[in-house]
């Protein structure tokens, strides 16, 4: 079988492009650029997968010419800039927090990174990433479901929910069963020079109006009586849950608990303010049939968390409720819950707000 392997310049897809070539696929590796070097983003001090990454695909391409398979660079940077960063930046400027990767995943990496490599030439049976995450076939329903990955520390099922059944219909997931220790201890004993290298950043690391670049506002950080506290430069340089740079002394450590856009005012709280049992969710994409009535999940609203027991329930609109048998902390507009069955995917959807 061709495969191509969406290469970073990582361990994790280096490994997958071994993987498959040891199992005797005809792979090809395929790493595409986002960053466009004619913009100017100030203070781009941060890194992250948003930033230059000329020395990642130097080591993509060493890993390739290693393995002896081809190499292909693909240019998805008016795509990513059009897709990705606008919408990050309208999603602050309304005052909620994206997930860049999510979006990244199912329109970018999985959609237009295998795309343009077939409109280039390139030929194909299989697209397959370097996702900790293992996919199969429902025998009745014919969907295309996916677990959580074997290393539950790695597991980044999370990130993947919004890709389409035709999608995942060509996708290969080689590390779904492997944990990150056997993945550097093979790309070692191949010889990869990447094998201890340490595991990306996220989206990006430095402050958010590197990228954003709006014009500095000042408001007012209150509490929840609208009390003034202090003073800020804008609500788009803080997200819900945030407890660091508020610069603003109190008894207690102070957290962002809700964000006002209409009135420039970010409002703090202490820890228990910022927990929450329901939200509301709209956008929703099923790897299974939407449930129809009340439904006893377990759900994630961030990646890094274990899923928590909780109900999900159809709304009026179309959208869902989904109702924590424990109160969550900093539940944020924006962002993504995900919701399972024991290891298996059943969806997820965009949080609209809390209840």
């Amino acid at each position: 079988m061709k495969i191509l392997v969406g290469m970073s310049g990582g361990v994790d897809s280096s490994a997958a492009a071994l993987i498959l070539k040891q199992a005797g696929h005809e792979v090809i590796g395929a790493t595409m650029t986002v960053w466009d070097n004619t913009e100017s983003f100030r203070n781009l001090t941060g890194k992250g997968c948003f930033s230059p990454h000329d020395e990642d695909l130097r080591q993509a391409a060493a890993v390739c010419e290693r393995l002896d398979i081809p190499h292909y660079v693909i240019d998805c940077t008016k795509e990513f800039h059009q897709t990705v960063l606008e919408n990050f930046r309208s999603e602050y400027h309304a005052g909620r927090t994206p997930n860049p990767c999510v979006v990244c995943n199912s329109k970018i990496k999985f959609d237009i990174l295998p795309n343009s490599a077939a409109r280039q030439g390139v030929e194909f049976d299989k697209f397959a990433t370097g996702h900790y995450a293992k996919l199969e076939q429902d025998e009745k329903s014919g969907f295309y479901r996916i677990r959580r990955g074997f290393d539950a520390k790695k597991d980044q099922s999370y990130f993947l929910y919004r890709l389409s059944q035709e999608q995942l219909s060509r996708v290969l997931f080689p590390l779904g069963d492997k944990s990150k220790e056997e993945i550097r201890q093979l790309a070692k004993q191949a010889g990869l020079e990447i094998a201890e290298k340490p595991d990306s950043q996220d989206f990006y690391t430095g402050a958010l109006n590197d990228i954003l670049q709006f014009a500095d506002k000042e408001g007012n950080f209150v509490n929840h009586d609208g009390k003034i506290l202090g003073r800020h430069k804008g609500y788009w340089n803080f997200t819900i849950g945030q407890r660091r740079g508020l610069g603003i002394s109190a008894d207690r450590p102070l957290y962002v608990i809700a964000i006002e856009p209409e009135t420039n005012e970010v409002v703090l709280g202490y820890a228990e303010e910022a927990m929450q049992s329901s939200l509301i969710a709209d956008d929703w994409v099923w790897q299974c049939e939407p449930p129809q009535d009340k439904l006893t999940v377990q759900a994630r609203i961030r990646s890094s968390q274990s899923p928590n027991e909780a109900i999900v329930y159809p709304t009026a609109n179309g959208g869902y409720r989904v109702d924590f048998m424990t109160p969550q902390s900093a539940i944020t507009a924006g962002q993504s819950v995900v919701l399972y069955d024991g290891d298996l995917l059943l969806g997820g959807g965009i949080i609209e707000g809390q209840i």
